[in-house]
């Protein structure tokens, strides 16, 4: 027997149930008049919808509808000076106003307790007979998606014809009966302190005496309190009962306890497993309902993130965002963050996280006055070692975050909570990273996540958020009744309601970490995030370079008198850092959330496209000619596509000669293009041929393209065989390279997230039905072409190598039909490397290809962006790809992953036409003097190119290789002046000067914001900059 025997916990079961069973008492029940609509409607609109009376029974609802239901209470003479609550079932989480103002919601189905539905929906806590009150309720219809009965977002293996819609279309909501009635207080009091100290004796040493003392207190409660009697004598044994329990939760604790600092938040994922139009809906239902919670609990905090939906709540519903902006002012409601969403930090460029964090902290500060310090980002699924850097030169301190603890694969376990993480070029930020984001305050929680920390000294207190989250809704009341009572509750962790702002000055004045963590922080999970939904990936990235592209010329147009498009600029960019949310950008989120992606992407690249043309036309002067510009960093030569006018020839409008040739139908040219500038092509009498041109011939079944550089042998599988730099005559290809590699894909958990690691013993038969036949033999370049099936999917691919390259290109349509797969293409070298290198966001990471330990086992599939290269210090191999994140690194193998085809939340995801290019090169020397950094870009950043005619310019250039100008783009602030984005690629600090053929008066190193820092001497418009390994620099430069 433990400290309490059977029939005594029998009895006190008894005792809290029933409790529960008194908290509400109905007066009578809300009659509702409705309406349907596919529109979302404001309150004022709905109002005038053509509204009917339904009964309880009414069924409703098609997918992604809403239906308007009207309401009124009146209260009875009976209610006067009690506390009214609502009890509505509505079958389908609602947003509800009441006499015209927001007031919150009926909360979504995965609320825990029952009276979580009721306990928060307060009419008034101290209510006058006769009192109306107009209820207005929008209720969403909801929609399917596929998912196992074991929960998990994910299906397992799926039968024919399994998971369709078990509701039936029209009828996917019943109303149920929903009234108003008192809520009894004393009731509920007595529970929160009865089952405070019942969790707190469950989590205690049974044999100390502060369980026998909570036993005791316990055992006397049920003695006092009495139910079977009529309400004014229940109403006295319980206050008799709460009197009875006093002395227990008086109690306090002895000096060693520890702090939890606790603060309410509702994680709103701004799409997920619904569509961004009811994220719109849900900023209202969590804003006002923890608004209400703030009036009644003067003590509680509660934080909110992401602009983005601010914005979301602005627009849809202005006066809760006026409600929204005192509460910040009167220092309850805590608008912190710092980006502008919550964002995939993986997959988004370094420059668009930057972009995250200006617009971020500059909405909180032009909206609430807060210079946001901390970045909130507690549901992403991993974070780039470049982040540190970026977080610090943007003026943010800290970072809260918790996924990296979700190591359900038996992943190896992150050692800290509370830590300075020490990114890739040294830059530290002080961390702190709880276990969850929707922690409750009861003791058995509480006491559960002391005792399973994973940092078990230096570390005194903890930051606790609580409260509903994903789809919003923020805490219960029942979480800020727990934690009152858990101020100082013996045995149990003290807790203080304050915000994390608090939490670290609190912590840095108590000396600060005592623990640093170098490097990414890997999330061993989610690992199918960098494949899932290529579409979604595919668009980022061009809309990413896009913006890039308009941002340089638009700069450089300015110079010649066009109006800067700032505000066009600032929307579209905001409008891709809104695509870059973590559930978004990672392809977890169900299908409508693509097909809504896709047509916002398609309008950001339109008109992101026409601005970039103006422009490109403000530069050029009519003339008979067309000029390419390079809005990259560095010249190189590109082959482009010119009118048929250039059938005859090409040269530069200063005359110097261009090889032209006539591929298919179409005329091409091989032109240098200068960095960050300029060159028109005119045509010209006679046609010049290439000094170094390339061939292709065939032997049989195997296909030979050759250049001045490589030698590459094509099997007829399409699979290069041979790849052999002329330079040094080395091999390259250990095994049959632009292999396919097809896998099936089920993983236990997370369909849309995850890859298992057994899918590697799960390899099936690939590309079938191959064919392989010359496209076009041109000396500037040539084409194979070749044609198969992978599964169910037929798929085309063009080989081709240019003169003069090193860079073998893999162009690829591929109609995917497939469910539960995985392909990738495989390039095993001869190459030995521990360690291959990773493109990531302004440097590189280098991670295992190896398995021999669990921190490299863990590691078998990593995101990259433009490359991934295997090297020693005297060669090396990389393959490169313009739209395509992961990747893994076996032995000597570079395997880049290319689709998936998950089932949940979306079934047969990805199924549809793709299309993108990868490539394949090589080089003799250390990766330091390899060009891969360059090729990737050039892959990746394709030339504009315009009617008309300009001399030859470079606008600017850097000196040293290893040194990218990734932005060039003009200030913030209007003042004309410009900002250059630099960083160090390859781990070798260094000095170098960049130039500039713009006049600069002056010039400053600055921050991210774009706050001068340090002036820089200016000669001949060129400065002079000292690099770390991979540091990032920004340059104001103000022009005479």
């Amino acid at each position: 027997m433990g400290i309490m025997s059977s029939e005594w916990r029998g009895r006190l079961q008894h005792w809290m149930r029933t409790l529960k069973d008194d908290f509400y008492r109905p007066l009578g029940e809300i009659s509702w008049e409705a309406f349907r609509t596919m529109d979302h409607l404001s309150r004022e609109e709905a109002m005038n919808g053509p509204f009917e009376p339904v009964e309880p029974g009414f069924t409703w609802g098609k997918t992604w509808e809403y239906c308007w239901f009207r309401g009124k209470v009146v209260l009875p003479a009976e209610a006067q000076g009690k506390r009214i609550v609502m009890d509505l079932k509505p079958d389908g989480e609602s947003t509800l106003f009441v006499n015209g103002q927001e007031f919150g919601t009926y909360r979504a189905s995965w609320v825990t307790q029952k009276h979580h539905f009721v306990e928060d929906n307060v009419l008034t806590t101290d209510a006058v007979a006769g009192t109306e009150y107009e209820i207005l309720m929008e209720t969403y219809a909801g929609h399917y998606y596929p998912e196992s009965p074991d929960g998990g977002c994910a299906t397992g293996p799926v039968l024919p014809g399994a998971y369709q819609d078990p509701l039936e279309e029209g009828k996917r909501r019943t109303l149920g009966i929903c009234t108003f009635g008192i809520w009894n207080e004393d009731a509920y009091q007595l529970w929160m302190d009865a089952d405070t100290l019942r969790q707190l004796l469950d989590k205690l040493d049974p044999n100390s005496l502060r369980a026998a003392k909570i036993a005791e207190a316990l055992e006397a409660f049920t003695l006092v309190v009495d139910f079977e009697q009529d309400e004014a004598g229940r109403i006295a044994s319980y206050k008799a009962g709460r009197e009875a329990l006093r002395p227990a939760l008086e109690a306090k604790n002895g000096s060693t306890m520890p702090v939890f600092y606790a603060i309410g938040n509702a994680h709103i994922d701004l799409a997920w497993l619904w569509p961004m139009a009811e994220t719109h809906r849900k900023t209202e239902r969590t804003f006002a309902a923890q608004l209400r919670l703030l009036e009644e609990y003067p003590e509680y905090k509660y934080i909110q993130s992401q602009p983005a939906g601010y914005e979301m709540c602005r627009k849809y519903y202005p006066e809760l965002f006026e409600r929204i902006k005192q509460a910040v002012k009167d220092g309850q409601w805590i608008a912190e963050g710092a980006m502008w969403v919550e964002p995939d930090t993986n997959m988004a460029s370094g420059e668009a996280l930057i972009r995250q964090l200006l617009y971020g902290k500059r909405y909180y500060q032009e909206e609430f006055g807060v210079d946001s310090k901390m970045l909130w980002l507690p549901d992403t699924f991993g974070y780039t070692a470049a982040l540190p850097q970026i977080l610090k030169s943007c003026g943010v301190e800290y970072l809260v975050t918790q996924k990296i603890f979700w190591s359900y694969n038996e992943g190896e376990q992150f050692p800290y909570h509370y830590f300075y993480w020490e990114g890739m070029d040294g830059t530290k930020i002080s961390s702190f990273l709880p276990t969850s984001y929707t922690y409750r305050t009861d003791p058995t929680e509480l006491m559960n996540v002391w005792e399973n920390r994973s940092q078990k000294r230096d570390l005194d207190a903890f930051l606790l958020p609580f409260g509903y989250g994903d789809g919003g809704g923020g805490p219960a009341r029942d979480y800020l009744e727990y934690a009152k009572r858990e101020a100082d509750l013996e045995g149990c962790p003290k807790v203080k309601l304050e915000g994390p702002i608090e939490f670290f000055q609190d912590m840095e004045a108590e000396g600060g970490p005592k623990h640093t963590y170098t490097g990414e922080l890997y999330f061993s999970a989610h690992r199918g995030t960098y494949t899932s939904q290529a579409m979604v990936k595919n668009n980022n990235r061009r809309c990413e370079l896009s913006m890039r592209d308009l941002e340089l010329w638009g700069t450089l147009a300015a110079q010649k008198g066009q109006t800067y498009p700032a505000e066009a600029i600032e929307r579209l960019w905001k409008e891709v850092l809104l695509h870059q949310f973590h559930d978004i950008l990672p392809g977890s989120s169900i299908a409508r959330v693509y097909e809504d992606a896709e047509k916002a992407f398609h309008a950001i690249l339109e008109e992101s496209h026409e601005l970039t043309a103006k422009a490109v036309a403000g530069l050029v002067e009519a003339g008979n000619g067309v000029t390419v510009g390079n809005s990259l960093g560095f010249a190189y030569d590109t082959l482009v596509e010119l009118p048929e006018s250039f059938a005859a020839g090409a040269q530069t409008r200063e005359g110097k000669a261009v090889p032209t040739e006539k591929i298919g139908d179409k005329v091409y040219g091989l032109t240098e293009v200068p960095a960050y500038g300029m060159v028109s092509l005119v045509p010209a009498d006679t046609r010049t041929k290439a000094a170094d041109s390339v061939s292709l011939t065939q032997d049989g079944d195997t296909f030979i393209l050759e250049n001045n550089q490589v030698k590459a042998v094509v099997d007829g599988k399409g699979e290069v065989v041979s790849f052999v730099l002329k330079t040094s005559g080395r091999e390259f290809a250990a095994e049959p390279m632009n292999r396919f590699h097809l896998y099936k894909d089920v993983p236990r958990l997370f369909d849309a997230w995850d890859i298992d690691s057994n899918y590697i013993d799960q390899e099936i038969t690939a590309a079938e039905d191959v064919t392989v036949t010359v496209e076009s033999t041109g000396s500037l370049r040539s084409v194979l072409k070749v044609t198969g099936r992978i599964s169910n999917s037929p798929f085309v691919q063009y080989i081709r190598l240019d003169a003069d390259s090193t860079r073998l290109e893999f162009e690829t349509a591929i109609d995917w039909k497939e469910l539960h797969r995985l392909l990738k293409v495989g390039f095993p070298v001869n190459v030995f490397a521990e360690n291959g290198i990773n493109e990531m966001q302004f440097g590189y990471v280098e991670r295992p290809t190896r398995r021999s330990r669990a921190y490299e086992k863990d590691r078998f599939e990593v995101c990259n962006h433009r490359y991934s290269a295997l090297c020693d210090q005297a060669h090396g191999a990389a393959v490169l790809n313009d739209c395509k994140y992961g990747i893994s690194m076996n032995g000597n193998a570079l395997e880049l992953t290319l689709l998936r085809a998950a089932a949940a939340p979306e079934m047969h995801a990805d199924n549809r036409e793709h299309h993108f290019t990868y490539g394949f090169t090589a080089w003799e020397g250390s990766f330091a003097d390899s060009d891969v950094v360059r090729q990737g870009y050039e892959m990746n950043v394709k030339p504009v190119i315009t009617d008309g005619v300009v001399d030859t310019f470079s606008a600017f250039g850097v000196e040293k290789d290893n040194v990218i100008l990734e932005s060039v783009k003009l200030a913030e602030d209007g003042s004309g002046d410009l900002i250059l984005r630099l960083y160090e690629a390859k781990k070798a600090a260094v000095n170098t000067k960049v130039f500039t053929a713009l006049n600069v008066a002056q010039a400053w190193t600055c921050d991210m914001l774009e706050k001068k820092e340090a002036e820089v001497a200016v000669e001949d418009n060129t400065v002079s900059l000292d690099f770390r390994a991979f540091e990032i620099k920004t340059l104001r430069l103000k022009l005479a």
